[in-house]
């Protein structure tokens, strides 16, 4: 630690005292010098007054020579340019004090320990470094690793960090974010604010406190997607909101659960209306058909009287068959199951359903695979999905286009797909076309979609919307295939 060749130092070094204060301070140094201690320091000699040489209190090959009082130590080493006196006795103090030359310092034991512990004190920061470091370090890990895309914004609401996630989903560098508004990268846009009902940044800076608000989005392969912002303010020492926490969270598929839970509520509660109205209506309604059919086969009405109770029968056949749709939609489907080949099912329905492509000027297409497996289904159930689909498909394409009907598997389903190139759906309503009683064109009892999504779903299968405003819409039914093992369950 110690070397002999100290006059290279910034402080070249004679050491004065007795034995056991030399001992103290010499533990001292050893504990407490440390490697950017020993840059500047060199000690080079020992003075002890009453001669003897220096103990074995030195590591291991140094070898510092020792003099009997501080005139000879100076006198063999006039490089030294600091003294330390260790003792701390007031006579030998006060010698110094007066006797040393104008270019040496002079170090008392009170201020020599005061200095080697100040000098020292870099083990206390690197301590400290290091264990702001590792906590800085677990942190950015643990963001980096959460799902959530984490921005952190100053308070015009430009990026000043992020976390990998963001990075990630954008393909970007962090360099290439940094000073972005936070509208850009959550919502892609540059508007004031950013496109939200509530802009939630603008409400923490307002109310310094927590914000949150709920947006939506279209992704590239046509599909909505949900997200919930939360914004939370930063303050600096003075209580000033010097930077906001933005934080974007996927809720897709909580808010899709959210919609199905809702539908199952509202198809139970048309369930209980359809009863009553079975029951409140349907005999009434069956009286007035039965007395309009007895006034027809009365003789001597004109033919205005006869005009009106046709009226009355067309409307109560039509309020009937209204009737029977609701209760055929909130029964569970009781249809005949068969082995469905959706192949030949995809033919037949299609050469009935050319017809009415061809009138309005629409190109149908059909693209079937044939190694599609056969689904476990009611075939009738199953192309009333088909037909539904195609006559959504036809009117969105009122000036004509291009319908393509696909079969295909998947490593779980046999798959039925029905692409148009029609308006597509907005936004807006994206969560309701599949609602009962739900319809944009004024007419019909808006159970079509709903109705091939309860058929679905009966069967253990599921559907998929994709759709893109201009460009068209697809809708995907996943049917559950026959496996073998059923085959020979039954066979044996």
């Amino acid at each position: 630690m110690l070397s002999t060749h100290g006059e290279d130092k910034r402080y070249v070094i004679g050491v004065i005292g007795d034995i056991p204060a030399l001992l103290t301070f010499w533990q001292m140094f050893k504990d407490q010098a440390n490697s950017m201690v020993l840059q500047e320091i060199g000690v080079v000699a020992v003075a002890l007054p009453g001669g003897g040489p220096l103990p074995d209190a030195a590591p291991a090959g140094t070898n510092i020579p020792t003099y009997p009082d501080y005139r000879a130590m100076l006198d063999n080493h006039p490089a030294i340019n600091l003294v330390i006196e260790s003792t701390g006795r007031p006579a030998l103090v006060g010698e110094l004090r007066a006797r040393l030359p104008v270019g040496i310092t002079l170090v008392e034991r009170n201020a020599a320990s005061f200095f080697i512990k100040l000098l020292t004190s870099d083990k206390i920061w690197v301590a400290c470094k290091m264990d702001l470091l590792h906590t800085q370090n677990m942190l950015k890990t643990i963001i980096d690793q959460m799902d959530h895309e984490i921005l952190f914004l100053d308070a015009k609401g430009e990026i000043v960090g992020s976390n990998k996630t963001v990075l990630d989903r954008l393909g970007r560098a962090k360099r290439d974010i940094i000073g972005l508004s936070y509208c850009e990268v959550f919502t892609g846009t540059d508007k004031p604010e950013c496109g939200f009902e509530k802009d939630p940044f603008g409400r923490t800076m307002r109310t310094r406190a927590h914000a949150e608000t709920m947006t939506s989005e279209v992704d590239h392969d046509g599909r909505v997607r949900y997200f919930r912002v939360y914004t939370h303010p930063v303050f600096d020492e003075d209580g000033t909101v010097s930077h906001v926490v933005a934080i974007r969270r996927d809720i897709t598929q909580r808010t899709y659960m959210e919609h199905r839970l809702q539908q199952a509520e509202k198809l139970a509660s048309i369930g209980e209306l359809s009863t009553y109205m079975a029951h409140e209506i349907r005999n009434p309604l069956f009286t007035i058909s039965g007395f309009a059919n007895s006034l027809m086969r009365t003789g001597g009405l004109d033919d205005k009287a006869r005009e009106k109770i046709g009226i009355i029968l067309e409307e109560s056949k039509r309020l009937d068959e209204i009737l029977k749709s609701l209760l055929n939609f909130t029964r569970p489907t009781e249809a005949q199951v068969a082995e469905v080949d959706i192949n030949e099912l995809v033919r037949a329905t299609m050469e009935v359903m050319s017809l009415p492509c061809e009138n309005q000027g629409v190109e149908a297409l059909v693209d079937l695979d044939e190694n599609v497996a056969r689904v476990h289904a009611n075939p009738d159930l199953i192309k009333q999905c088909l037909i539904n689909l195609v006559k959504n498909s036809l009117e969105a394409m009122e000036d004509g286009g291009r319908l393509l009907v696909t079969t295909a598997m998947t490593h779980n389903y046999a798959v039925l797909a029905v692409e148009d190139t029609g308006h597509g759906i907005p936004l807006d309503i994206r969560d309701k076309i599949f609602s009962p009683f739900f319809s944009t064109r004024g007419k019909g009892a808006g159970l079509g979609l709903a109705q091939t999504r309860k058929i679905i779903d009966e069967i253990g299968g599921e559907v998929d919307l994709v759709s893109r405003v201009g460009a068209g819409t697809k809708i995907t039914l996943y049917l559950p295939p026959i496996l073998a093992v059923a085959d020979s369950e039954e066979s044996g």
